[in-house]
C-alpha cells in the first residue's frame, strides 16, 4: 500500500514540476504573439469546477500573457440548481416528514427563501451522506420515508442509475436535479454574446461520455476542444494544444486526458444512464430552461421519482438575488470580482449566490485562494 501511495504521489508531482510548467508556458508566450495579428484577446473557456480550482488555486492565470483569457464556464453541478427544486424538496419534507440525503456542497446552497441547513431549524429531517450507497443504508435502517436529492453531471448519473436497476430500499425515492454538460455547451456557443476560441473540456464528465461527444464543437463551430486532466500541466498544455491549433487553422477535438479519458467512453455506465432516464429540458439556475440538458426517470422507473410520489405546490421562485452575478459567472460573462456582492454581502460564511457555496463553484474557489498571484508548483 505504502508503495502504491508513494507512485501515485510521484506521478502527480511530474505533472507540478516547475521546469516542465515553465517550458510550456513559455511556448504558450511565442505562439501568442504571433497569433496577435488575427485575434486581440483569445478566449478559452473551461467547463469544469475542478479545472478551476487548479487554475486558480496554482496561479495558472500569472503564467498566461495577457491576450489569452481562460474562462469558467457552466462546470459546477451545484451552481445550476434551480431554486425550485430546493424549495419543492423542503417542502416536501416539511409536509410529508421525510428524511432528506444531501451532498455537502448542496446542503448550503439557497433556494428562493432558504437553504436545506437553515430549514433543518425548522424542523426539516435532513442528512448529509457523502454517496448513494451511504443513503440506501440509512434508509434500510429506518421506517420512514426518504428522499435522495440527485444532483450533478454525467460523472456521478451512472453511480445511481446502476444501483436502481439492482434494486434500492422500498422507502427510498429520488428527486432527479441532474443536468448535462455536453449538450449545454451548444447553448453556450449559440449565444453571440459569448465569443470564444477554444474549449478545455471535464475529464470527469468524458471519462463516462468519452473524448468523442465533444467533437460536434470542432466539427460545427470550428472550435478547437482538448479534453485535459486537472493538475497544472494539464491544463498548460491543453492551453498550448488550442493556441497551436489556432495558429494552424485547426479546429480539432483533441484528448490528452489519455491515461483516463478514452475516445468512446465508459458504454457500461452510458447504458445504465439510458436505461433509467429519459433526456429532457432542464431549467438552470438563473439562465432559464435549457432543451435537452436534463435527466428525469423513465416511466417504468416513476414508483422511485419523489416528484411523482410527493405532490406539493410551488407558486414561485426565486434563483438570484438582484444584482447577484451567478448567472454571468457561470457562462463566463463575468469573473466574480465583478460581482457587487462578492466578498461583501456575499461570502463563503454568508453566501448569496450558489457560485459561493459549493467548492467547485468559481465565487467560493475566487474567495478561498484570493484569485492567487503567485504560483503553487515545485
Amino acid at each position: 500500500m505504502t508503495n502504491s501511495i508513494q507512485d501515485i504521489v510521484k506521478v502527480l508531482s511530474d505533472y507540478r514540476k516547475a521546469e516542465k510548467i515553465m517550458r510550456i508556458s513559455a511556448k504558450i508566450k511565442e505562439i501568442s504573439r504571433k497569433l496577435r495579428k488575427d485575434y486581440e484577446i483569445i478566449k478559452i473557456m473551461h467547463v469544469c469546477g475542478t479545472h478551476e480550482h487548479t487554475i486558480t488555486y496554482f496561479g495558472l492565470r500569472s503564467l498566461l500573457p495577457e491576450n489569452i483569457d481562460l474562462i469558467a464556464g457552466p462546470g459546477c453541478p451545484v451552481c445550476i440548481v434551480p431554486a425550485r427544486d430546493i424549495d419543492e424538496i423542503i417542502k416536501i419534507g416539511l409536509e410529508y416528514g421525510v428524511r432528506i440525503y444531501t451532498y455537502g456542497d448542496m446542503y448550503r446552497v439557497p433556494g428562493s427563501h432558504v437553504s436545506l441547513a437553515k430549514a433543518r431549524a425548522e424542523g426539516l429531517d435532513v442528512k448529509v451522506v457523502y454517496s448513494f450507497i451511504d443513503a440506501i443504508r440509512d434508509a434500510e435502517k429506518i421506517n420512514k420515508d426518504t428522499i435522495f436529492f440527485g444532483v450533478g453531471f454525467e460523472t456521478t448519473q451512472p453511480t445511481i442509475a446502476s444501483r436502481i436497476i439492482h434494486g434500492i430500499p422500498k422507502n427510498l425515492k429520488i428527486y432527479s436535479s441532474y443536468r448535462l454538460t455536453v449538450p449545454v455547451m451548444r447553448y453556450v456557443l449559440d449565444r453571440p454574446d459569448i465569443p470564444l476560441n477554444g474549449i478545455i473540456a471535464p475529464g470527469h464528465v468524458s471519462v463516462i461520455v468519452g473524448a468523442g461527444a465533444w467533437g460536434y464543437i470542432s466539427q460545427e463551430y470550428g472550435l478547437p476542444v482538448v479534453i485535459a486532466g486537472f493538475e497544472p500541466l494539464d491544463i498548460m498544455l491543453a492551453v498550448l494544444v488550442i493556441l497551436t491549433q489556432l495558429s494552424k487553422g485547426q479546429a480539432e477535438t483533441i484528448n490528452i486526458y489519455t491515461r483516463t479519458v478514452t475516445w468512446h467512453g465508459n458504454k457500461v455506465a452510458q447504458e445504465y444512464i439510458k436505461k433509467v432516464f429519459n433526456v429532457t429540458d432542464g431549467a438552470w439556475r438563473g439562465l432559464g430552461v435549457i432543451p435537452e440538458t436534463a435527466l428525469e426517470f423513465k416511466e417504468e422507473y416513476l414508483p422511485i421519482n419523489a416528484k411523482e410520489h410527493f405532490k406539493v405546490s410551488i407558486t414561485s421562485s426565486r434563483d438570484i438575488v438582484p444584482g447577484c452575478k451567478c448567472p454571468e459567472i457561470i457562462l463566463g460573462k463575468a469573473k466574480p470580482t465583478d460581482c457587487p456582492y462578492f466578498l461583501k454581502a456575499c461570502t463563503p460564511q454568508n453566501p448569496l449566490g450558489a457560485c459561493m457555496v459549493s467548492q467547485e463553484g468559481t465565487c467560493a474557489i475566487w474567495a478561498k485562494y484570493g484569485f492567487r498571484p503567485n504560483l503553487k508548483i515545485k
